[in-house]
C-alpha cells in the first residue's frame, strides 16, 4: 500500500513540475497563443472556472486584502486587482511569478504584491477572502483539511478554491495513475467532494462550511468550484 504523501512532499513535487518542467506550457497556455485543441479546451474551461470563482465575491473589491494562493500566470490577479482589491499572489513556481508580475499593467502593480513560496505561510498575514484556483487539486483530503483549517483564522470571509470532482472518469484516471507510477509524470489530481473535505476539515477543530457552488466540464478540463464560509 502507498502511503498518503505529505503536503510538504506533494508541494515539492508541484514545485518541480510547474517550476521546471512546464513554465513554457503554461505560459502559452495562459496567453492569447495559438494552442492545440485539447488544449483549447483546458483554456476554455480555466476562463469558464475563474468567471465563477470572481463571481463569488463582490463586484467592488474596494479596500480588500485578497490572498491570490496558486496565482500562475497572474490572471486571477489582473482582475481582482481590476476590481479594486489588494492582492497579495503567491505561488510555489518563482517563474510563474516572475511571468505574472510581468504581465500585470502598470496601472495595477501599485495593488499587487507578488509572492514566491507557500500560499498557507502565516507570514502572509490576514485577509478578506482567499481565492486558489487549481492550487490544492493535487493534494489529499487530510492535506487539505489541515490547509483550510490553518488558513481559517486569517480570513474574515470566503475561501474559494478548486478540486477535481470525484467522476466515475476522474475516478478511473487517478486509479490508473496509481497503479501504473512513472517518476517523470506531472502530478496527479485527487479527486474530492465536499462531504469529504468537510468531514476532514471538521477534524482539525475548524468551524465553517464547505459547499459546491458549480462544476465546470470543458474536454480535458473538469473542476469544481467549492466555497468554504466560518
Amino acid at each position: 500500500m502507498v502511503a498518503t504523501p505529505t503536503y510538504g512532499a506533494t508541494r515539492a513535487r508541484v514545485e518541480e513540475y510547474f517550476d521546471r518542467t512546464a513554465t513554457k506550457t503554461w505560459e502559452r497556455l495562459t496567453s492569447d497563443a495559438p494552442v492545440s485543441r485539447v488544449r483549447q479546451t483546458v483554456r476554455e474551461g480555466r476562463d469558464q472556472m475563474r468567471a465563477i470563482m470572481l463571481g463569488q465575491l463582490p463586484e467592488d473589491l474596494t479596500g480588500l486584502r485578497i490572498l491570490d494562493a496558486g496565482c500562475g500566470a497572474g490572471q486571477m490577479t489582473a482582475e481582482l486587482a481590476a476590481r479594486g482589491a489588494y492582492v497579495v499572489a503567491i505561488d510555489i513556481s518563482p517563474s510563474l511569478v516572475e511571468i505574472a508580475k510581468k504581465r500585470l499593467p502598470e496601472t495595477l502593480q501599485s495593488q499587487v504584491e507578488f509572492r514566491a513560496g507557500d500560499m498557507l505561510s502565516p507570514d502572509l498575514g490576514s485577509f478578506d477572502h482567499v481565492i486558489a484556483m487549481d492550487s490544492m487539486i493535487y493534494y489529499e483530503a487530510p492535506d487539505l483539511g489541515r490547509a483550510l483549517a490553518q488558513l481559517c483564522p486569517r480570513v474574515s470571509g470566503k475561501v474559494v478554491f478548486t478540486v477535481a470532482p470525484r467522476t466515475a472518469f476522474l475516478m478511473a484516471f487517478w486509479g490508473l495513475g496509481k497503479l501504473f507510477p512513472r517518476s517523470d509524470r506531472s502530478p496527479v489530481m485527487i479527486p474530492h467532494t465536499a462531504k469529504y473535505l468537510r468531514h476532514h476539515t471538521s477534524q482539525t477543530g475548524a468551524t465553517g462550511s464547505i459547499s459546491e457552488v458549480a462544476r465546470v466540464s470543458r474536454g480535458f478540463y473538469i473542476s469544481s468550484c467549492l466555497e468554504y464560509v466560518k
